[in-house]
């Protein structure tokens, strides 16, 4: 066994052919007592004799165990990390799942707040003097600056600013006091 990795280590394809031949099954084995599922042992049965033959073969050295015992430390290594990386994608779609989560929620209930928050909006709205109304109604509903909304009205700055300022002033009391 140790001089077939040797000369799989040295690009010999008849022995790593011989090699295969000898070990595969026990590698599987370990693969599939790790990784339980039968197609990600094969794949990374297929990982392990590939390392081997692209130069791990290389780095066995005899004189530190037996050949047997360094093909399955290798293939035991490779099916521990193949586990760490299923867990980690389980993980990760598990996050992005919760975090992209579609919320259920009531659809009436929603729009029936909705309907109640707009109601107040136009009762409050009704509330401000016509001056501060059609301001307010320029400048956030027509997307007016200040200046257009002076402009339009034919009045300074300054006084379009006021009106603003405090049409919105008595919008949020009326509105405080609607809650």
């Amino acid at each position: 066994m140790e001089s077939l990795l040797l000369r799989v280590g040295q690009g010999d394809a008849q022995a790593f052919e011989d090699l295969y031949r000898q070990t595969s099954a026990r590698v599987y084995g370990l693969a599939r007592k790790v990784l339980v599922d039968a197609e990600m042992s094969a794949e990374t049965t297929q990982d392990v004799f590939l390392a081997l033959w692209q130069g791990t073969a290389a780095r066995f050295d005899p004189g530190l165990g037996t050949g047997m015992s360094w093909i399955l430390t290798v293939a035991h290594r490779r099916a521990v990390d193949k586990v760490r990386s299923e867990e980690s994608h389980r993980t990760r779609d598990l996050k992005w799942g919760i975090k992209n989560q579609d919320v259920d929620y009531d659809q009436v209930a929603d729009a029936a707040v909705r309907q109640s928050e707009a109601a107040a909006v136009r009762a409050c709205l009704a509330s401000l003097s016509a001056a501060q109304r059609e301001a307010i109604n320029l400048a956030y509903y027509a997307g007016l600056t200040y200046v257009e909304v002076a402009d339009h009205l034919g009045i300074p700055v300054p006084t379009a600013k006021t009106r603003i300022r405090d049409g919105i002033g008595r919008l949020r009391t009326c509105l405080q006091a609607a809650d």
